[in-house]
């Protein structure tokens, strides 16, 4: 995608920039409430991108009601409008005030797999929830690490997004130029390295694995990095609570890699174990992950395509 000139990265800096503070001049309860009626506004103009979740939650549920999934899908524009809320507050509150709007959850099993391995460890997460508290929230809570993102086309956005996420200690690493840099990062023990693995993945770089039982095109990338370096993965997840009002930062046990000498084999059984503990998590939450993804849009060969 072509960079965009100089006007229209202005405009689009601006315009990012006075949403994010004037959203985080408000209360966090009255920011989310702000970011879910804009979620609804998207909701209702977004046509595209509601055809693409409706085509989704059908092959994730068919067993669901038209209009069960008519609801899900309106929680899903409802929890990034939320997020946009959430986030906004990441640069203009204090650690403690951060930590009031946050429930921690399996904090210890990120501490005892630190206790054995150190840093190197690799932690990932699905686009649930508030993702972008996955990494934010850890750092919050003393345990920085360096995670894979897709930079911005708009380099102003980007730096100020990035200089939100990095706020606590946190790197980040473009994943177009990462391969190197995560084994380097793995083997010197300097920081955990996070990625998010549930996003519809290039034939090159993905095995079909079964997500909601449709095979989809699925990142190989994560376990092979821990099988070869014989790295346990750690889960972690920042879902919405209704009932407690607050997110919850929750770190799931770990899933150590099987390293039996054949490496293709274990690769496909980590990446299995990896998806079904992502769509546990969501089947949990349902509402909550980015049903507007066309995750299923890489189809094995000669399938027809689903969008």
């Amino acid at each position: 995608m072509a960079k965009p000139g100089k006007l229209q990265t202005f405009l689009e800096y601006s315009a990012a920039k006075s949403v994010l503070t004037g959203f985080g001049l408000l209360p966090a309860p009255a920011a989310m409430a702000l970011g879910r009626s804009m979620g609804k506004l998207a909701y209702a103009i977004a046509g595209d991108l509601r055809r693409t979740g409706e085509t989704n939650l059908r092959l994730a549920f068919p067993e669901k009601t038209d209009e069960e999934r008519g609801l899900l899908l309106r929680e899903c524009f409802d929890n990034l409008g939320r997020l946009l809320g959430f986030f906004s507050q990441f640069s203009s509150r204090s650690r403690d005030e951060l930590k009031q709007l946050i429930e921690p959850e399996g904090l210890e099993n990120l501490e005892a797999e630190k206790g054995v391995r150190g840093n190197r460890l690799i932690l990932f997460t699905g686009h649930l929830g508030a993702w972008e508290l996955t990494s934010f929230g850890l750092a919050l809570f003393d345990h920085p690490f360096t995670f894979l993102v897709r930079r911005l086309d708009n380099p102003r956005v980007e730096q100020l997004v990035d200089r939100i996420r990095k706020r606590f200690g946190n790197e980040t690493l473009d994943k177009l130029s990462a391969a190197r840099s995560m084994l380097k990062i793995l083997r010197s023990g300097k920081s955990p390295l996070g990625l998010l693995p549930d996003l519809n993945t290039l034939d090159d770089e993905a095995i079909f694995i079964d997500f909601f039982g449709v095979p989809a095109a699925t990142t190989f990338v994560v376990a092979k990095l821990a099988v070869r370096t014989n790295t346990p993965l750690v889960p972690v997840f920042a879902p919405w609570s209704e009932e407690k009002g607050k997110y919850l930062l929750i770190v799931e046990p770990s899933i150590p890699p099987d390293c039996t000498g054949d490496e293709e084999a274990d690769v496909r059984a980590l990446t299995m174990k990896l998806t079904q503990r992502i769509e546990n998590r969501i089947r949990q939450y349902p509402g909550q992950w980015l049903w507007i993804h066309k995750r299923w849009k890489t189809r094995p060969p000669g399938e027809p395509k689903i969008y």
